[in-house]
């Protein structure tokens, strides 16, 4: 079964016949026991140390169809390595390109993404509310804010009410969590350890949702909610809109209340507030174990992962721009 590996040290990668060669290199350059990984075995490689490598090797990685993600010091997604198409489609293509130029059917698109966003925002708040962490306030405002989107006319606008519900919803975390306090929300960079979490919780699941379009006919670059830009997968920031309550938040709120990180596993400084590598490790466990839980599904009538949920969205995406069947967007139902 492939996987994801998550590289913390520096060193150098490298091509062995046909197998990865990872060789750690320490402060000081001394190179370290060279440990090798299966190529059939890995499913994406997430960099967070600086590593080493020549064309060779990602010539041999995109034949394999593997992703490499790369980070920088301070936990921010800087890019991808993004091996060619592999499932070519210009029917697809050309569909999902109408469905963003064509006002009504983008926005038609784009306000689902909310909807089922906001839904399970509001899911995760009534489950607290019922085990006496008043949320009632949250849950009202969001619910108000839900009643604009049917009056709002562009995208833009769209973004300015999902902008308020999430900031109602941030709100409401101070309340759940137990220890750490979040305050307001900071990104660049996160000011303490309840949005240093946030930061690099959606940064993970932003690259999952983006493994998983990758693996479709679905070009990463043309999206409904977000605006497409210059050099970056905006579809895979609307799917992950959907999936960050249910994988994102839940995940933080268990982490922090059930005390499986503390103060020990954060850098802080006066500037910012980063996860230490003790920290990252135990949430990228954590989020491994979360993407390999299993929920049964009531369509297929079968038991499905929530890894495998996030890949049936682009299907069920794809279908709905060819017109094979409408866009229902992932609610959670437990």
């Amino acid at each position: 079964m492939k996987k994801s590996y998550y590289l913390f040290n520096p060193g150098r990668m490298s091509r062995k016949d046909n197998t990865l060669k990872f060789t750690p290199v320490d402060e000081e350059g001394n190179e370290g026991v060279p440990k090798y990984i299966p190529v059939e075995s890995v499913n994406n490689l997430f960099c967070f140390g600086s590593m080493d490598a020549n064309s060779s090797l990602f010539n041999f990685l995109g034949k394999q169809q593997i992703l490499v993600h790369f980070f920088d010091y301070y936990e921010h997604y800087t890019g991808s390595f993004f091996p060619k198409d592999y499932l070519l489609s210009g029917k697809v293509l050309i569909a999902q390109a109408e469905h963003y130029l064509q006002p009504e059917k983008r926005m038609s698109l784009a306000t689902r993404f909310v909807e089922a966003a906001a839904f399970n925002m509001l899911k995760n708040l009534r489950y607290y509310d019922n085990r006496g962490k008043e949320t009632g306030i949250q849950i009202e405002k969001i619910e108000s804010y839900l009643n604009q989107i049917p009056f709002a006319e562009t995208v833009d606008s769209l973004m300015g009410i999902e902008g308020n519900i999430r900031m109602s919803y941030y709100e409401a975390f101070d309340i759940i969590i137990n220890e750490f306090e979040m305050g307001n929300r900071t990104m660049q960079p996160p000011s303490n350890e309840v949005n240093a979490l946030i930061s690099f919780v959606n940064m993970l699941c932003y690259t999952l949702c983006l493994d998983m379009i990758y693996h479709t006919q679905l070009n990463p670059t043309i999206s409904f909610l977000h605006e497409p830009g210059e050099r970056r997968f905006s579809l895979a920031l609307d799917i992950a809109e959907v999936f960050k309550p249910v994988l994102v938040d839940r995940l933080i709120f268990s982490l922090l209340n059930k005390r499986q990180l503390s103060d020990a596993d954060f850098d802080k400084n006066l500037q910012y507030c980063l996860l230490k590598e003790s920290g990252k490790k135990t949430v990228i466990e954590a989020w491994e174990a979360k993407l390999n839980e299993t929920i049964k599904h009531r369509s297929l009538k079968r038991s499905v992962s929530y890894k495998h949920l996030v890949k049936l969205e682009c299907y069920k995406l794809v279908k709905h721009i060819m017109g094979v069947e409408e866009y229902k967007p992932f609610k959670a139902w437990w």
